[in-house]
């Protein structure tokens, strides 16, 4: 038995609009939450430290307890460090006291501080 060419054609037709609407079912059946992005600027302004201080061990001088300073504005987060590969974290928002145990004179290079009020 011959089918004729427009049956072949509604035939053809018939089954491809079955597969879109089986591929728009599947595809509808997804639920994306509600997001949001964008772009902007704001100012970073920096902080000021000062009142630095050493606090030599007592028994032993070339050991720093720890340092202590005073920042502005205040900062939830400070952490410090003394040019070795520890960084110190530190407690206060404005009087800032840092413990560096262990720590030597000798081997301070320099102090840097970073900090956040986030």
């Amino acid at each position: 038995m011959f089918i004729s060419k427009s049956a072949k054609t509604l035939l053809i037709a018939l089954v491809a609009l079955m597969l879109a609407g089986f591929t728009y079912a599947y595809a509808a059946a997804n639920t994306v939450p509600a997001t949001a992005a964008g772009d902007g600027a704001g100012v970073v302004s920096g902080y000021t430290v000062t009142a630095i201080k050493y606090n030599l061990n007592s028994t032993n001088p070339s050991n720093i307890d720890s340092v202590t300073f005073t920042i502005s504005p205040a900062a939830n987060f400070v952490t410090i460090n003394l040019g070795t590969a520890t960084w110190y974290t530190c407690t206060g928002t404005t009087n800032i006291t840092c413990l560096t145990p262990s720590t030597t004179v000798t081997s301070v290079i320099n102090l840097t501080v970073v900090s956040t009020n986030n």
